[in-house]
C-alpha cells in the first residue's frame, strides 16, 4: 500500500525527533567519559575506568574508605561536576538569549551581565564590604546582586522604549560599557594587590569550588531550566519575530522579559562563584544549531550538554598543558571560542535569523 504524503511527513518528523534524542544520549555518554578523564588529572594516578567504577559504586550505595574514593569524592569530583553544571547553565542562557533577542551574538558575556558581576566583585575585593556573612561571601553575594541589578536595568530601559529585541540588545551594550568603565575606575585607585585579585577573578576559575557551591548551582538549574523548556514553544515563536509570535498568541514582551530574568538568575548563580567565563554561552548554541537545528525543545538541552563538554574540556586543558600550573579556565574557553567564531565568520554561509 502506497504511503500517503501526510503519513510520510509524520514518519520523517518522528525519525528526526528520535535522532535528536539519540544524539542527546550519545552526548551524555561522552560527557560522562570527559568527567572521568577530568577527575584523573592530578598528582595521584587514577585511570578513567577506576574513576567510573568508583562513581558507579557510590551511586549504588557502596561506600568505602578506599584511596580512590577519597581522591574522587573528597578532592576532585566537586570541581568537575561544578564545571559541567556551569558550562551547561551558561550554554542554556546563551541559547535562550539568542532566541528571544534574535541575535547570534547575544550571551551573558556580551550583554553586560558578566561585567556587572565583575564590578560587584571588585567592590567587595577593594573595600572588603558587601552583603554577606563570611569573607568569601562578600565577593559572591556582591557579584550575584549586581548581576541581577544589571538585568533589572536592562529590563527597565527596554520597557521604557518598548520591550523589543533591538532595545534589549542596545540596553545590554550600554550596561556592559557602564560597568566595565566603573570597574576600570575602581582599579585605577586600587592597590596592586587588589588589582591582582580583581584580574584573577575576571579570568574565571574553578579552583574555588566546593560541594556546597556545586549543590547550590545544581539547585538553581533544577529550579529554572524546566521552566525554560516549558516555554520553548514561545521562544521558538519569538525566534521568528514578534509579529509572528503575537499572531500565534505569544505575549512577546512578557515572555522576553521573564526569560531574561530567568537566565540572569542562572548566570548570577554560576559566575558569582567562578568569575567571568566567556564564550561558552556564545559558542555552544551555535554548535548545537548547526547539528540539530533551531527547535528550542532540543536546542536548550543539547546546547547545555555541549556547553558542559566545552567547559570540562577547557578545564582538562587548563590543568594539563603546563606541569604544576593551573591556567584559569576563562582563558582556555577564549582560546576555544575565538577560533570557532573565526571559522563561522569565514566558512559558514547559513543564515539562522
Amino acid at each position: 500500500m502506497e504511503m500517503q504524503p501526510a503519513d510520510s511527513l509524520i514518519t520523517l518528523y518522528l525519525q528526526s525527533q528520535g535522532k535528536r534524542i539519540l544524539f542527546g544520549v550519545v552526548l551524555t555518554g561522552l560527557l560522562f567519559v570527559l568527567l572521568c578523564i577530568s577527575v584523573t588529572i592530578g598528582s595521584a594516578g587514577l585511570t578513567p575506568p577506576e574513576v567510573a567504577l568508583t562513581i558507579v559504586n557510590r551511586l549504588l550505595g557502596n561506600r568505602s574508605d578506599s584511596f580512590e574514593n577519597a581522591i574522587v569524592f573528597g578532592i576532585r569530583l566537586h570541581r568537575v561536576i561544578f564545571g559541567a553544571c556551569a558550562g551547561f547553565g551558561l550554554a542554556v542562557c546563551g541559547a535562550v538569549m539568542q532566541g528571544i533577542l534574535r541575535n547570534p551574538l547575544a550571551s551573558p558575556f556580551t550583554l553586560g551581565i558578566s561585567s556587572a558581576a565583575a564590578f560587584g566583585a571588585s567592590i567587595a575585593i577593594i573595600f572588603g564590604t558587601g552583603i554577606g556573612l563570611w569573607t568569601e561571601g562578600f565577593i559572591v553575594t556582591n557579584a550575584f546582586i549586581f548581576t541581577l541589578l544589571a538585568t533589572f536595568g536592562i529590563y527597565l530601559m527596554a520597557k521604557r522604549r518598548g520591550m523589543t529585541a533591538e532595545t534589549m540588545v542596545l540596553a545590554g551594550i550600554l550596561i556592559m560599557y557602564l560597568f566595565s568603565a566603573m570597574t576600570s575606575f575602581l582599579q585605577f585607585f586600587a592597590s596592586a594587590e587588589h588589582n591582582q585579585e580583581i584580574v584573577f577573578w575576571t579570568f574565571g576559575s574553578l579552583t574555588r569550588t566546593s560541594w556546597e557551591k556545586t549543590e547550590a548551582v545544581v539547585a538553581i538549574l533544577l529550579l529554572t531550566i524546566p521552566y525554560l523548556l516549558w516555554r520553548s514553544w514561545d521562544i521558538n515563536a519569538l525566534s521568528e519575530g514578534d509579529e509572528i509570535a503575537k499572531g500565534l498568541g505569544v505575549l512577546a514582551d512578557r515572555t522576553r522579559g521573564t526569560c531574561m530574568m530567568i537566565v540572569s538568575v542562572i548566570t548570577a548563580g554560576i559566575i558569582c562563584f567562578t568569575g567571568t567565563i566567556g564564550f561558552i554561552g556564545l559558542v555552544a548554541p551555535h554548535i548545537s544549531r548547526m547539528l540539530i537545528g533551531a527547535d528550542m525543545r532540543y536546542l536548550i538541552p543539547i546546547s547545555g550538554l555541549i556547553g558542559a563538554m566545552l567547559l570540562t574540556s577547557a578545564d582538562i586543558l587548563s590543568r594539563s598543558l603546563i606541569p604544576d600550573q593551573i591556567i584559569p579556565v576563562g582563558i582556555m574557553t577564549a582560546f576555544i571560542g575565538i577560533p570557532f567564531f573565526g571559522y563561522l565568520f569565514m566558512k559558514v554561509r547559513r543564515e539562522y535569523w
